[in-house]
């Protein structure tokens, strides 16, 4: 098995290189609801990636038992047995954050992330690397909505867990408690994702063409010899 290829890439790609809210941008209509305090952005995420593991790790067992045209309905089913498992926990055993994240723990059913998963990694891949897959994404779309949840409710409430962080003589900005403060969070995350991208790049550009100029002045020597010898 290549590195590529390795259960250990697939999880380290879902955190970053291919992380759903920064990188795919999948999943935003939660990611802007939920995130208004860091808790519900942790509940969130853990429920999505509950659902997104053990859905993956059904649908790549079952795959070839599936009938082509119907995949996508069975892909449906699978996810919401799961979701139905969750909602039924969490109204059982935490109702305040169960009525404060509202319907968006049943509307993981129709999450483009797990979806979009379950189609295009764990319906053509091993059980454990839709595994490992499924535990990345999961993990980088909780990553992302604890920064976003951080900041808002840091900025918005001058709170952190419900603990004050900020001196009272900061005013909080309750803009970002706001519908509008999670578009401008998500943009800001969004600017700086990209700028950090657009760097690297152009440092790998620079670094490539510094190795092709250092290569044309060792082998340049040999060239005039060369040419200098069949003179």
């Amino acid at each position: 098995m290549s590195k590529s290829n390795s259960p250990l890439n697939d999880f380290m790609n879902g955190i970053w290189k291919q992380n759903p809210i920064f990188k795919q941008v999948l999943g935003t209509c939660p990611t802007l609801a939920v995130t208004v305090s860091i808790v519900n952005g942790v509940a969130m995420g853990l429920a999505t990636t509950f659902v997104l593991l053990f859905s993956s790790l059904i649908i790549s067992m079952i795959k070839k038992l599936i009938p082509n045209q119907v995949r996508i309905a069975a892909y449906i089913v699978v996810i919401a047995t799961f979701v139905t498992i969750v909602d039924i926990v969490m109204k059982a055993q935490f109702p305040d954050l169960s009525k404060a994240l509202g319907p968006f723990i049943p509307l993981i059913v129709v999450n483009c992330i797990i979806l979009g998963r379950a189609e295009a990694f764990a319906s053509k891949n091993t059980v454990v690397r839709s595994g490992f897959d499924a535990l990345g994404m999961g993990a980088g779309f909780t990553l992302a909505l604890i920064v976003i949840g951080s900041i808002r409710e840091i900025l918005g409430s001058n709170k952190l867990f419900g603990f004050v962080v900020l001196p009272d003589t900061v005013e909080p900005m309750l803009i970002f408690i706001l519908p509008a403060g999670a578009f401008l969070t998500l943009g800001i995350l969004f600017g700086i994702a990209n700028n950090y991208e657009q760097k690297k790049k152009d440092k790998e550009i620079q670094k490539a063409i510094t190795a092709e100029r250092s290569t044309k002045l060792v082998t340049a020597p040999a060239s005039v010899q060369t040419e200098t010898e069949e003179a």
